[in-house]
């Protein structure tokens, strides 16, 4: 049961950054140019995501990680 959990968070952060991203009009090779990070791997739901790296994101994004979990985040 809790692979199945795992996985719904997983796709929930997927969806949350790509979201971000498309709001921004930025692809993924921009993104990856701009911050190093791969975000076709946690757009597929298929990387799991740090701390710091969530923090990166954000920083990136220029929202703040309390506004990252909005209530549209499950």
């Amino acid at each position: 049961m809790e692979n199945s959990i795992d996985k719904i968070a997983l796709l929930e952060l997927a969806k949350r950054i790509k979201d971000l991203r498309k709001d921004k009009n930025l692809t993924q090779a921009e993104c990856y140019n701009d911050t190093g990070i791969n975000f076709g791997r946690i757009e597929r739901g298929v990387r799991d995501i740090s701390f710091t790296t969530l923090l990166k994101l954000c920083k990136y994004f220029e929202i703040p990680v309390k506004d990252f979990f909005n209530e549209d985040f499950k």
